[in-house]
């Protein structure tokens, strides 16, 4: 009988006492070979030299942030899966995580054998969730139709350009790199978003134009 292959789990968390709970699971499964990272700065220069089957991604990390991250991983390592592995689970953390490549979001409340069952679930092609967190994606896309059509053509041609960057999962400081304008203008532009569409935050305003399903 053939062996079973051996996944290379990576952990970024940087909480040591959660980084080394997450890891002993991990290591409970004489499969995995797991490793855990501070920060995205270690992990990412791990990667240079052993590019993991899957990254477990925690989102509030010090230096660059788990998503800011996860869409680094997708662009230098495309064949890595990630997976959040989190605490938050609100609609535009979600959102921005999924739009920035990850393909699964797990509650660090809930992991344990689900966290096991999700490893191998995200490696055969799945997307694996926590329930809160299917729920919140399901939700998201239950808006009327003539809500999500809303057209785009009040705002002005700066202003959709900041609403596609935002729907690939840009922070306003990435927004502002990338346009070579202040964080400050852009925060302005969003606000001014908010206002025309009348929508409270950027899911709302994604979903409002209908850019809620955009990579």
């Amino acid at each position: 009988m053939q062996a079973e292959k051996t996944i290379t789990v990576a952990f970024i968390d940087d909480h040591h006492g959660i980084r080394e709970d997450v890891l002993q699971l991990l290591h409970s499964n004489p499969n995995i070979d797991a490793i855990g990272y501070e920060s995205a700065e270690e992990a990412l220069l791990a990667f240079q030299i052993k590019i993991p089957d899957v990254v477990l991604m925690d989102i509030n990390l010090p230096g660059s942030d788990g998503i800011t991250t996860t869409r680094t991983i997708k662009e230098y390592f495309p064949m890595v899966h990630v997976m959040m592995c989190t605490i938050y689970e609100d609609d535009e953390k979600i959102f921005n995580a999924l739009a920035a490549g990850a393909s699964g979001y797990i509650l660090k409340s809930s992991a344990g054998k689900e966290l096991m069952d999700a490893i191998h679930v995200i490696l055969e092609g799945g997307a694996p969730m926590s329930p809160a967190i299917a729920r919140r994606v399901v939700n998201s896309f239950r808006q009327p139709v003539a809500q999500q059509q809303v057209s785009s053509v009040s705002l002005t041609p700066r202003e959709n350009e900041i609403l596609d960057l935002l729907a690939q999962g840009y922070r306003n400081r990435d927004i502002a790199e990338k346009l070579f304008v202040s964080v400050n203008t852009i925060r302005t532009h969003i606000y001014n978003i908010y206002e025309k569409l009348h929508v409270q935050n950027r899911i709302e305003a994604l979903n409002k134009t209908g850019r809620n399903g955009r990579q």
